[in-house]
């Protein structure tokens, strides 16, 4: 069975069933509605992919044989670049035209008008010169309608590809809930549809399995990973009365779970839910060049209809007329628009990749800039996301060295984080374990194991009170530990205390640097995690963060971000769990960290591929520089050619100049992002 990835029904996999392949992973739909659904993206981006492949195929070449030296005949040379720059102008160009048809319907114009009305000015000009000479002068402007429409096709066709990810992002949270679950009736293991579990069903979870379902532990002891979902990386114990997550997976013995919420109520269906609410809310940024040709657009052409109609009615001279009609809707075409912004954001996107750092579109760069706040994850983020031992406090006159021999070596077989941690710690200090003669793992409590002839109990203060070990002598020890927000294990040999050994998630090196220049910046910045309070604002203290919300859940973190913006904060978050992803897409601008979940990465505006917490502050440096650029960009795209519309509304531009004013401008535009390069960061 398969769950088809739009309405979420299963559907029998065979030959005959509805099925699309897409970057190499095969899809099932229950209905032709759906798979139309689910490939409608996926055909309108190759259908974009394919015509900016046209433009640049055809359009390259008419830049070069306008502009290098060529032995065809004189004659020749105009009817090639007609032939190359036609197929740009109408079939990769027809959404242009689409697009203004459906502006002026609107009473509005935009981009696409402008572009539909300067590329015409362009390829038509050029057209009368070719087929009718003598009429107008002889410039030929066929490379500036191909490359203007090949540059902006290849901005769109990033843009979807940008959009594709987002989409992504929530198929594979959908993925993680099992397709079926273990139901106990009549005494009997009975397989079904996760569909068909209900509230109070009791469901069977081995070692190794997600858990398909939200509830409660009713038999067995087990620990389960819910990094995919809280973002914490130490599994958390689980016995009779904890709550379990739908999604998570079950590391260690069998359980059987009640469950508590099912279907569309599980914490990952509510998630999901959350995260495709949170990308429906947020308005797409209004491009800068859009709201300039909302403007530019309508006044262009008023003043090229008012120029014609003075010079064919008043004055009597039709050709000089058209003429100036003409002129001025190239002088005004954007030559340099099409360059403005993919060239700022390709310099500036690659200067980034260069560092780790990698941003996802316009879009993304122009809410950098109005950002107020920035809420930082604790576990991944801030933290190094893996435990070591910070701390060992012998008791009863064990050694230090004893205290971790004792624990690294009844620890070696297990494969619990804290395990690792303390068999890292022990020989990072010359200690190397020995193998148990025998071990037992009691999942979410610790291990019993022979070292040596000794009987040593290593874990958590349940399993040495159920030993009936003797902890009064660490009561102070413990509290002062867990005080630092260090997690305790505790170690006995031979029903003795034999120590204490303190665990802590570390700060990433640079966190509190970053803290810092963030703070510099100008930003409010602000911890968020899942740990209880203690630690939290042990590790936030560290960082130097005095904002923090602590014992937060999945659900919490987007409500935390959403109470900002009501309070007229611009917030960025940065996290790398599953339980960030809603909160990164609700945010003016998302950053997730490279070794977190594909989820985040994909939710995430900007993704640090390095896990350097500077890099936050480099993604922020960037971006504000690059979105400077594309401002700086559209002022050279337009000031050639609006100091010269009046002119050629005059009569006393001749074509020739508006090219080179063209050319100029996108020389500027080139010249300007090129220096995102040298860039420090």
């Amino acid at each position: 069975m398969a769950k088809d990835p739009v309405c979420g029904m299963f559907v029998q996999e065979s030959e005959e069933a509805l099925k699309a392949t897409v970057r190499g992973t095969t899809y099932y739909f229950c209905s032709e509605t759906c798979l139309t659904s689910f490939m409608a993206p996926e055909i309108e981006l190759r259908r974009i992919k394919q015509l900016t492949i046209l433009s640049f195929t055809l359009g390259i070449p008419t830049l070069i044989f306008t502009w290098l030296p060529t032995t065809l005949p004189a004659i020749t040379t105009p009817i090639l670049l007609f032939l190359l720059a036609t197929p740009v102008q109408f079939i990769a160009g027809l959404r242009f035209y689409r697009g203004m048809i459906h502006a002026l319907r609107a009473r509005t114009s935009n981009m696409d008008t402008l572009i539909a009305i300067g590329t015409t000015a362009a390829w038509g000009y050029s057209a009368i010169v070719t087929f009718i000479p003598g009429v107008l002068p002889g410039a030929l402007y066929y490379e500036v309608s191909s490359l203007i429409i090949a540059f902006i096709l290849l901005g769109r066709y990033l843009e979807h590809l940008v959009r594709r990810k987002a989409s992504d992002a929530i198929r594979k949270l959908m993925e993680l809930q099992p397709s079926t679950a273990r139901v106990l009736r009549d005494g009997a293991e009975v397989e079904v549809r996760v569909e068909e579990v209900g509230v109070g069903d009791l469901v069977v979870v081995r070692p190794g399995e997600r858990i398909p379902v939200d509830g409660v532990v009713v038999e067995g002891l087990t620990s389960v990973d819910e990094k995919m979902i809280t973002g914490e990386s130490i599994p958390v114990a689980k016995d009779l009365g904890k709550e379990v997550i739908g999604g998570t997976m079950n590391l260690g013995g069998l359980v059987v779970v009640r469950a508590t919420r099912v279907g569309a109520d599980t914490t990952l269906s509510q998630i999901v839910k959350l995260m495709e609410e949170a990308q429906a809310a947020q308005a797409p940024v209004e491009r800068l060049a859009n709201r300039i040709a909302s403007i530019f657009v309508p006044l262009v052409v008023s003043v090229a209809l008012v120029s014609f109609l003075v010079w064919t009615i008043l004055i009597g001279d039709m050709l000089r007329g058209l003429t100036s009609l003409v002129a001025v809707l190239i002088i005004a075409c954007p030559c340099a628009l099409g360059l403005a912004t993919p060239a700022a954001i390709v310099t500036g996107t690659g200067r980034g990749a260069e560092k780790g750092i990698l941003i996802k579109g316009g879009e993304v760069l122009e809410r950098v800039r109005r950002i107020d706040a920035i809420v930082l994850d604790k576990t991944g983020t801030i933290t190094k996301g893996v435990p070591e031992v910070s701390e060992v406090v012998p008791l009863n006159e064990f050694s230090i060295e004893a205290v971790l021999r004792f624990a690294a070596s009844a620890e070696l077989g297990s494969q619990h984080p804290l395990a690792d941690a303390i068999v890292r710690g022990a020989r990072g200090r010359g200690l190397e374990p020995v193998r148990p003669r025998s071990l037992e793992e009691l999942p979410g409590h610790g291990v019993v194991a022979v070292v040596d002839g000794s009987v040593v109990l290593v874990g958590s203060r349940t399993l040495l009170e159920l030993k009936d070990v003797d902890l009064r002598k660490a009561e102070a020890e413990v509290e002062r530990i867990e005080s630092r927000g260090y997690t305790v294990v505790f170690v006995a040999v031979d029903g003795v205390l034999a120590g204490l050994i303190g665990v802590f998630d570390d700060l990433r090196e640079g966190a509190a640097e970053a803290v810092a220049r963030l703070r510099q910046m100008g930003l409010r910045v602000l911890m968020v995690t899942g740990d209880n309070e203690r630690v939290a604002r042990a590790v936030a203290e560290k960082a130097g963060i005095s904002e923090v919300f602590a014992n937060v859940k999945p659900q919490d973190k987007l409500d935390i971000v959403k109470r900002l913006q009501q309070q007229g904060l611009r917030v960025a978050v940065v996290g790398d769990g599953i339980n960030d992803a809603p909160a990164l897409t609700q945010a003016d601008l998302g950053i997730a960290i490279g070794s977190g979940t594909d989820i985040a990465r994909e939710a995430g505006g900007i993704v640090l591929i390095r896990d350097d917490p500077m890099d936050i502050v480099r993604a922020v440096t960037l971006s504000r520089l690059t979105m400077r650029k594309i401002k700086q960009n559209l002022f050279w795209a337009f000031i050639y050619n609006t100091v010269l519309i009046p002119v050629a509304a005059l009569g006393f531009l001749n074509p020739i100049l508006a090219g080179i004013a063209m050319a100029l401008s996108s020389v500027s535009v080139l010249t300007n992002s090129l220096s995102l390069k040298t860039v420090k960061l």
